[in-house]
């Protein structure tokens, strides 16, 4: 059996600005991806490159079921999850990596 984990991850604009959700399985190559624009869509749209929140999450059904949770959130809720874990908003992308 592979030991693998996904991550779903919040990205911001800027703090307090527009907000992302994701899913993936390689944190460190998505948020990359998004940071240079590789991919089109909302991120590249709305320059949202700072991942602010994480959570490691060990199988993929738990994850997708996490990151549509988060979707559905308010955006008030979203905030104070963020703040909890990085209160500075800081770019956990250039901490982590």
């Amino acid at each position: 059996m592979v030991d693998r984990s996904y991550y779903v991850y919040i990205l911001a604009s800027t703090q307090n600005g527009t907000l992302y959700i994701g899913v993936t399985n390689n944190l460190m190559r998505r948020i990359y991806e998004h940071k240079n624009d590789f991919i089109a869509g909302f991120t590249r749209k709305y320059h949202v490159h700072k991942l602010v929140y994480y959570e490691q999450i060990e199988n993929i059904e738990s994850a997708i079921y996490r990151e549509k949770q988060l979707k559905k959130w308010n955006r008030q809720w979203k905030l104070e999850l963020i703040e909890k874990q990085n209160p500075e908003w800081e770019d956990l992308y250039t901490i982590l990596f």
